[in-house]
C-alpha cells in the first residue's frame, strides 16, 4: 500500500481533528468527575451540552469571563466566580485574596473598571473561626487594594465531614467606559498575542503547597488584581481585540479558546513564552507543560500587529506587567487550532485537554 506524502497526512489529521470539533457536545460520563471543574474540555463540553443548551442567550452565548450591557444607559460587565482551592493558604495568598482578585480580573478583561462585589461562603462544621477571620481580613485587604468594595454576601454550614472547610462564591460588576468588544472572536490574521508575565507561577505553588511531593522551592503565587494593567494597556493603544485572564488550564487554554472563537490560527513559539526557572523545573519533574498550569496574575492580550510595540512597552510600564513578552502571533490556518513552533525546529498541536493535570488550584 503506497504511503501518502507527509503534507497529505498532515491534512488528514487536520481534517479529522476539524471533523470532531464540528460534533454537538456531549457529555458522555454519567457522574461528574474532577475533569469537569478544570476548565479543559471536559468543562467546555459540560458548560455547552448543559448549562448553555438550557440557559442560552446572547449575553450568555459569548462564553466570556463576564457579561456586558446596557442599563438605561450605563454600560456595565458583571461576572460570577466559586473559589474551592486547596489548601486554603499557600506562600503568596490564599483563597480570600484569590476570590478578591479572580473576580477583579475577569471584570478588568471585560473592559470594564470594577466596583462591588459579592461574597458567599459555604463553611463546613468544625471550620476553625481564627481561620475563617484570617480568609475575611485577606479579603479585605485584597478589596482595598483593588479600589472595590464587598457590598453583600451570604453564609452557610454545611455539616462535618461534607465540605472541605472553606468554599467561596464571588460574583463582581464594574461599569464599562471604553469603546472596544474585547472578544475571543475578534482575533484577526496578522495580530499578536502577549502575555503580562511568566506563566505557572499559581498552579505550582499550589500543587507544591500541598506537601505530596517531595519538593522544595521558593516560588510564590502571582495572585494579584490586573485592573490597573489593563488600564495602562488601554490607554496605550486602540488596538486591543481580546483580553483573558489565564487561571484554570492555563495559557494554552486561554489560547485554543481565542482559535476557535475567532476561526483562526494561534502560532507561538516556545522559546519568547516567559517560565521561570523553578516553575519550569517542577513543571519538567511533573511531567506538566506550564502552558497548561493556571496563573492568577497574568493576562494574554490579543492585539493589533501595528500596535505590537506599544502595547508590549505599555505592559512592562506596569509593575504587573514588567515581565510581559510577545509569544506568538495569529493567522489564517489551520483555523480553530494553537501550533507551537518548539525550541528544536518543529511544531506541536497544542490542544485543550480534556481535565486538569493540577485540580482545585482557585
Amino acid at each position: 500500500m503506497r504511503e501518502l506524502p507527509l503534507i497529505d497526512r498532515e491534512q488528514q489529521v487536520l481534517d479529522r481533528i476539524e471533523k470532531a470539533r464540528r460534533r454537538r457536545p456531549t457529555v458522555r460520563e454519567e457522574r461528574i468527575t474532577l475533569a469537569h471543574g478544570a476548565g479543559g474540555r471536559a468543562t467546555h463540553t459540560l458548560i455547552d451540552a448543559v448549562f448553555l443548551e438550557e440557559f442560552r442567550n446572547p449575553l450568555l452565548e459569548p462564553l466570556e469571563d463576564g457579561a456586558r450591557f446596557a442599563v438605561d444607559g450605563a454600560r456595565l460587565a458583571f461576572t460570577t466566580d466559586s473559589y474551592v482551592v486547596s489548601p486554603l493558604f499557600f506562600p503568596g495568598g490564599d483563597i480570600g485574596d484569590l476570590a478578591v482578585n479572580g473576580t477583579v480580573n475577569d471584570l478588568a478583561v471585560c473592559g470594564a473598571r470594577p466596583l462591588y462585589l459579592s461574597a458567599g461562603f459555604i463553611l463546613e462544621e468544625g471550620f476553625p473561626v481564627a481561620d475563617l477571620r484570617r480568609i475575611a481580613a485577606s479579603m479585605a485587604r485584597a478589596a482595598t487594594a483593588a479600589g472595590v468594595a464587598i457590598v453583600t454576601g451570604d453564609t452557610k454550614v454545611v455539616g462535618r465531614g461534607k465540605g472541605d472547610g472553606c468554599y467561596i462564591t464571588t460574583a463582581g460588576v464594574g461599569v464599562v467606559e471604553r469603546e472596544g468588544a474585547f472578544s475571543a472572536g475578534a482575533a484577526r490574521p496578522g495580530d499578536v498575542v502577549l502575555v503580562s508575565g511568566p506563566v505557572g507561577e499559581h498552579g505550582v505553588t499550589v500543587m507544591l503547597a500541598r506537601g505530596e511531593l517531595d519538593i522544595s522551592s521558593d516560588v510564590t503565587s502571582d495572585t494579584a488584581a490586573l485592573h490597573g494593567l489593563v488600564a495602562a494597556l488601554l490607554d496605550a493603544t486602540d488596538g486591543v481585540r481580546c483580553l483573558r485572564d489565564a487561571t484554570r488550564g492555563g495559557v494554552a487554554t486561554v489560547l485554543n479558546e481565542i482559535a476557535a472563537a475567532s476561526g483562526t490560527a494561534v502560532i507561538v513559539r516556545e522559546d519568547t513564552i516567559p517560565v521561570r526557572r523553578d516553575v519550569r523545573g517542577a513543571c519538567e519533574l511533573l511531567g506538566i507543560d506550564p502552558l497548561y498550569v493556571a496563573c492568577e496574575g497574568r493576562l494574554v492580550a490579543v492585539v493589533d500587529g501595528a500596535e505590537a510595540d506599544v502595547a508590549l512597552a505599555a505592559m512592562r510600564a506596569h509593575p504587573l506587567g514588567a515581565g510581559a513578552a510577545v509569544i506568538g502571533r495569529v493567522a489564517e490556518d489551520p483555523p480553530g487550532l494553537v501550533l507551537l513552533k518548539t525550541a528544536f525546529g518543529g511544531t506541536r498541536i497544542v490542544d485543550m485537554l480534556v481535565g486538569d493535570p493540577l485540580p482545585r488550584i482557585c
